[in-house]
């Protein structure tokens, strides 16, 4: 890792890699499979809480929605952010209560708002006239804050003009929920997942706040203000340390928006990437011609079975051999599945051992979120990404 942490936490870090390669060295896998370290979701938790101080954290469930993971993080005293039914339904039957979980998807089935209120969820998103329609039929009263769109991202993994809405539209969107009953407490927005520096928080800050602002100076008596995610994960390039960089990114919230009753932060990468490790096999080591210059690598595991965000080689990850100290060599890497859109890396080669063949074993490292969730039921009948909770 190439940042610091307290001697405490360094030793957790430490004890969780060396239990998760312990556990890995003693078994055999048949399938790629993500392993997880409870403890050292509990570290990132622990570390992340320091520096938020009063924000609650929601953890965004959607990062990984194991079981274990909801369990643990509901013994912590975590809430939650849920996008559907099935997500809320999860952390209800894992222990948290109604106040802990937001339905935070600007897109519900009006049944499933139904829902969500008759189990006790008060706390909504909207971004349209029409989302707040639906909940003022199916969450009289509910409390509702409003998504803004997000125009500049510094982010590796930046959030598309699908959520949220401009100034005006929200300023608008405060008095139709009032007159339409509902209770508008606020705003939420999300700087852009894998926000590598607090420092990048700065432009999308100095945006919200002036809304924020202006929300106020118009009558709304805002008692939210929801940050969203971008808590980083470490895959390759150097990140702060997660009380560190909370703290700052709060000092930069308090300075812009000064005292606010409640504050909420949504982080999911920055939460559980770095627990796990994903436990892969290379399936063929191939060239093209004798004048190909890299060489393809295919692993068993693809874009398809859990490795989505390589999209763009936006998210970079590590990967580990048994023959590391071997000579390197460029090559590209791609996945078993018989469709040519699942490549990996290829813009930007990844080094690999030249001696790198068929039936090695291969870890990912920093693989515990956005990876079981985005992995596909059986596309091509290869199985979906298997999850073990250590």
């Amino acid at each position: 890792m190439t940042y610091h942490f307290s001697p405490a936490v360094a030793s957790s870090v430490a004890d969780s890699l060396s239990k998760l390669d312990a556990f890995v060295a003693r078994r055999v896998f048949d399938r790629p499979t993500l392993v997880v370290d409870l403890d050292r979701v509990a570290t990132q938790y622990n570390a992340l809480k320091a520096g938020l101080g009063r924000a609650d954290i929601h953890y965004a469930v959607k990062a990984n929605p194991a079981r274990e993971v909801i369990a643990r993080l509901v013994d912590l005293g975590s809430h939650f952010d849920a996008a559907s039914k099935a997500e809320i339904k999860l952390c209800l039957d894992e222990g948290a209560t109604p106040d802990q979980v937001s339905f935070g998807n600007t897109i519900k089935r009006a049944s499933d708002i139904a829902w969500a209120y008759d189990e006790g969820i008060r706390l909504f998103a909207a971004d349209a006239d029409e989302e707040l329609e639906k909940l003022a039929a199916h969450a009289p009263g509910a409390s509702v804050y409003v998504r803004l769109i997000v125009e500049t991202s510094e982010a590796d993994w930046p959030l598309s003009r699908k959520f949220g809405c401009d100034r005006d539209t929200a300023l608008r969107l405060l008095d139709y929920a009032v007159a339409l009953g509902l209770n508008p407490v606020g705003f939420s927005f999300h700087v852009g997942s894998q926000t590598r520096k607090a420092e990048m928080w700065a432009p999308s800050l100095d945006a919200m706040a002036a809304i924020w602002h202006a929300a106020r100076a118009a009558g709304h008596d805002l008692t939210l203000l929801n940050i969203g995610g971008g808590f980083p994960a470490f895959y390759g390039e150097a990140i702060e340390a997660p009380t560190s960089y909370a703290s700052r990114v709060m000092a930069q919230v308090t300075d812009r928006f000064g005292e606010v009753a409640k504050i909420m932060a949504e982080p999911g990468r920055g939460m559980v990437a770095e627990a796990g490790v994903i436990v892969a096999e290379v399936m063929l080591v191939s060239r093209k011609s004798e004048r190909d210059m890299h060489r393809w690598v295919y692993l068993d595991i693809g874009r398809f079975s859990g490795l989505a965000e390589t999209e763009g080689e936006a998210i970079r990850y590590q990967f580990e051999t048994a023959r590391d100290d071997d000579p390197m060599g460029p090559c590209i890497l791609a996945g078993p599945s018989c469709d040519s859109a699942d490549v990996l890396y290829e813009k930007r080669p990844m080094q690999m051992p030249m001696t790198l063949k068929s039936g090695d074993r291969v870890l990912i490292r920093n693989t515990g979120a956005y990876t079981s969730t985005y992995s596909s039921v059986c596309f091509n009948g290869f199985p979906p990404l298997d999850v073990v909770v250590i």
